[in-house]
């Protein structure tokens, strides 16, 4: 109760918090029918490698060629889901006033650490912590740690979207 009587969450969640638990249960819902499914844990960073299968006969990509057309509706249906709640509850697609070459460099930095970390923060959070994945776990906390001190590194200096 405390939360809610200091208004930490109105604070922290201006528009409320419905929007994120509705995608949170679809997140969840996609994964578990991919599981039971499948029998493999989804994960949308290995789209990209899936994608190539098309078009290379390296044996790095080709793994992938039994699972790659689920992975790339998989990744598909993310951004279709997320423009479809835009265009119905909010005032458009693009609502960020970051620069797109920030949006741009953040991104490819994104890429590289799914790589090194051999997964996306949302895949180890998700299918990992919810495995009970020791790596996983480990991943979620690192990755909390750094996104925290980044965040108060950035606005320690000021910089603004």
């Amino acid at each position: 109760m405390g939360l809610l009587q200091t208004g930490v969450i109105e604070t922290l969640f201006p528009n409320g918090i419905g929007q994120y638990a509705i995608g949170g249960l679809f997140v969840g819902l996609g994964v578990a029918v991919i599981y039971l499914g499948t029998g493999i844990i989804a994960g949308a960073s290995t789209t990209l490698e899936s994608t190539l299968s098309y078009v290379s006969g390296q044996s790095r990509f080709q793994k992938y060629r039994l699972s790659r057309d689920w992975r790339i509706v998989f990744a598909l249906s993310t951004v279709v889901g997320a423009a479809f709640w835009a265009l119905l509850f909010q005032d458009g697609i693009w609502t960020t006033d970051v620069q797109l070459w920030r949006l741009f460099l953040g991104g490819v930095l994104v890429g590289i650490g799914t790589r090194i970390g051999k997964g996306c923060t949302s895949g180890h959070g998700v299918c990992g912590v919810g495995s009970v994945s020791r790596t996983s776990l480990v991943g979620v906390v690192t990755f909390l740690i750094t996104a925290i001190a980044t965040a108060q590194i950035v606005m320690a200096f000021g910089v603004v979207p």
